[in-house]
């Protein structure tokens, strides 16, 4: 009866009325969009203050890094996104944003990058907002990722390095035509999953060999990181497309799949090693690993026999994934940066050439592996790897982080709590901190340098992010990049298999490369 009355009042409603009202109702809140967040000082493009749809659009072009830019070199270091988002391109700004118990807690950007195994959600330090869950989920697995614990790796790398090296020699060494173009973007992906395979598993999952994309790991992967790049920027979308209650539960239950290729992959893995466990298992065991060669998967199962109920086993689940994720795209960005702007910049690439000659006879075993003591300190490659971080930094959006409820004021300017606020490496790269010229590649820039004006740069290096956050597995990067390079280097000669043609660039939270096509030929 009361439906009937209600559906009589509407029809005697003039339609324009209707109209009207609800466009008031959004002007309203577009307004207070514009106004109520305590934001006007700070400028920005006129349509961002009214809607986080203005930043959904940029995002959704692919180059958003691009416009941030852009937009700071107009407006200053201070530059509004949203309704309550500010950008931040100040160096200075991330030892007060990523301090160490700052209160600047994670946004919600970050749940949506969250993957699903048999309808539940993986739980990891990048993905997580709760502070106190990243800190001991941080201290449980921190000495697995120690410098000191990854030189023990260093077999490991070696190991698929040579696989590499040797399928590239194979495939497209010293050949004419069609055949000898590699796709180098391609191929230094197949590498870096097949290194954090090799360390998290100790096994490859056989990129390098088959010279192919296994099971489309890789694509699934560049489809998660196109939607989380995009619903990022409203997060509320993903709790109607990916992680809706009716979605998960009929993953639970075995309707349907949700299960990432990467997360399938890793569940395997971890049931062979449990497969293999006689009894009980043993802390400190290495099931179904090379005795001595304890790769992350063991270290892990440690941390879980030592917290049970904490690192379950659904944890390190979690703690693979991320590291099959997060250790595969960062690296290979990194590597194709490098080596692109060394082909792009003949100079540096003789100068560090030059100094890899120097150190080959001592420092390179009979197959051209460099051992990491003898490069880690080299002033011209650590210059061009840090170089390479600068100019092209992996992620292409800015740490997103909640300002605390009492309120900040960064760069002279006081931003309310609730704020999103957040750093892009893109934009704090360009600073004139890092010397003249910082939008062009020129490593010599970390040579020149006082030491004074050298630990600044070094310390507004925010490829990995800072403070808490920053990223544990940089140094797996690192280990990888100071291996590779050399390796590589002085066994090929590497040039553009067309130099006129620059690679293309596609921003889905990292900044991934493609198009970049090299020839090669094996030095005598």
């Amino acid at each position: 009866m009361f439906l009937d009355q209600l559906s009589d009042g509407l029809h005697q409603i003039p339609a324009w009325y209707l109209l009207n009202l609800v466009g008031l109702l959004i002007a309203v809140y577009l307004g207070i969009n514009r106004y109520g967040g305590g934001l006007n000082h700070i400028p920005g493009p006129a349509l961002a203050p009214f809607s986080n749809l203005w930043r959904f659009l940029v995002v959704w072009g692919r180059r958003p890094e691009l416009e941030h830019i852009r937009l700071h070199e107009k407006y200053g270091p201070l530059v509004r996104l949203g309704p309550r988002v500010v950008s931040v391109a100040d160096p200075a700004a991330i030892s007060v944003i990523y301090a160490l118990n700052a209160g600047f807690v994670k946004s919600g950007f970050y749940p949506v990058q969250q993957t699903i195994a048999k309808g539940r959600r993986l739980y990891t330090m990048f993905s997580t907002t709760d502070e106190k869950f990243h800190a001991k989920l941080r201290r449980a697995v921190s000495n697995a990722y120690a410098m000191s614990t990854l030189v023990q790796f260093e077999p490991l790398v070696d190991s698929t390095t040579l696989a590499f090296l040797d399928q590239l020699e194979k495939r497209f060494a010293d050949r004419v035509g069609p055949d000898g173009v590699c796709d180098f973007s391609t191929w230094l992906q197949f590498y870096a999953f097949d290194v954090i395979g090799e360390l998290t598993f100790s096994k490859r999952l056989g990129f390098v060999e088959r010279g192919e994309d296994v099971d489309g790991i890789i694509k699934n992967l560049e489809w998660l990181l196109n939607y989380a790049a995009i619903v990022g920027q409203l997060p509320f979308l993903d709790r109607i497309f990916l992680k809706n209650p009716v979605r998960l539960f009929a993953s639970q239950i075995g309707l349907i799949s949700s299960s990432t290729p990467v997360a399938t992959f890793a569940r395997n893995r971890v049931a062979a090693r449990q497969d293999v466990e006689q009894g009980e298992e043993k802390p400190g065991s290495s099931p179904g690993s090379k005795p001595g060669r304890r790769d992350f998967l063991s270290r892990f199962t440690e941390a879980h026999h030592k917290d049970r109920e904490f690192i379950s086993r659904e944890r390190v689940l979690a703690l693979t994934v991320a590291n099959m994720f997060a250790g595969s795209d960062t690296t290979a960005i990194s590597l194709r940066a490098i080596f692109y702007y060394l082909l792009r910049n003949p100079e540096d690439m003789e100068n560090l050439m030059k100094e890899l000659e120097q150190i080959k006879d001592d420092s390179a075993n009979a197959d051209g592996m460099f051992n990491w003591n003898s490069v880690k300190d080299l002033p011209y490659l650590s210059a061009v790897v840090k170089e390479g971080l600068r100019c092209h930094p992996a992620a292409g959006l800015t740490l997103e982080r909640i300002v605390p409820p009492q309120g900040i004021t960064i760069c002279g300017r006081f931003i309310p709590g609730g704020t999103i606020v957040g750093c892009s490496a893109w934009t704090v790269h360009r600073s004139p901190l890092f010397g003249a010229h910082p939008e062009q590649f020129r490593p010599k820039r970390w040579i020149e340098a006082s030491t004074e004006q050298k630990r600044l740069m070094e310390n507004s290096l925010f490829t990995f992010g800072a403070g808490s956050h920053t990223c544990i597995g940089r140094n797996i990067s690192y280990l990888e990049m100071y291996k590779l390079v050399p390796a590589l280097l002085t066994r090929f000669e590497v040039g553009f298999a067309d130099p006129s043609k620059p690679w293309k660039l596609h921003n889905a939270w990292f900044v991934k490369q493609s198009e970049f096509n090299v020839r090669l030929r094996r030095k005598q």
